[in-house]
């Protein structure tokens, strides 16, 4: 069976540089935005509508007439299962093909409970979570932290809410991973190598 690691992770805690390195130093094939892409390139669907709705933070425009607010909800409703159906599916073929992996989010915890992959989950401190969104940021965005705290917030309840719909299993209780990383004030590249020794040990159990 193939080694599988899923990464669940807080927004700007660094979960994604975890994942990635961690492939690349255990020599693991990565899937993160890959999987986005192959689900909007199925469902002939705009990637950043795919992305939103998957996310759990669609932004519900509520029409004026309580009918048509009815119907427009049940219309969201059923293309967010749509999406979430063909996610699902994605994620399982690529456990399928026997490779070693390294997924991030989508709860591919959940869904690939069956192959007994080793699940992590990666949290940072808000100052440490402000600090990498600055960071990353682009020249010309101009957040004060009230308003990134507020934007890590809504898109970790997005998070809760996604995963909500497929289990019902919270998402960041520490029972429900094997593995939880605090990367408060940690050079991420600098533990892997021993996140790697660990995760090896792992699978040789």
């Amino acid at each position: 069976m193939a080694k599988i690691i899923t990464v669940s992770r807080e927004f700007a805690s660094g979960g994604r540089e975890v994942g990635k390195r961690l492939a690349d130093e255990l020599g693991f094939e990565y899937y993160d935005r890959e999987i986005l892409e192959q689900v909007a390139k199925e469902s002939s669907l705009d990637e950043s509508y795919v992305e939103n709705m998957l996310s759990g933070n669609f932004a519900i425009s509520l029409p004026v007439t309580f009918g048509r607010t009815f119907i427009y909800n049940d219309v969201i409703q059923q293309n967010m299962t749509a999406l979430l159906v063909a996610e699902q599916k994605i994620i399982r073929s690529l456990a399928e093909s026997g490779k070693d992996m390294v997924i991030v989010g989508r709860s591919a915890d959940v869904i690939l409970e069956d192959y007994k992959p080793l699940n992590l989950f990666v949290y940072a401190s808000m100052e440490s979570k402000l600090r990498r969104c600055r960071w990353r940021a682009p020249v010309n965005e101009q957040y004060n932290d009230k308003e990134l705290a507020r934007k890590i917030k809504q898109v970790d309840a997005g998070r809760k809410r996604q995963r909500k719909i497929i289990t019902d299993r919270t998402w960041g209780a520490k029972e429900n991973y094997h593995l939880c990383i605090n990367t408060t004030d940690m050079n991420i590249k600098s533990f892997v190598p021993s996140l790697a020794k660990f995760v090896r040990s792992y699978f040789e159990d």
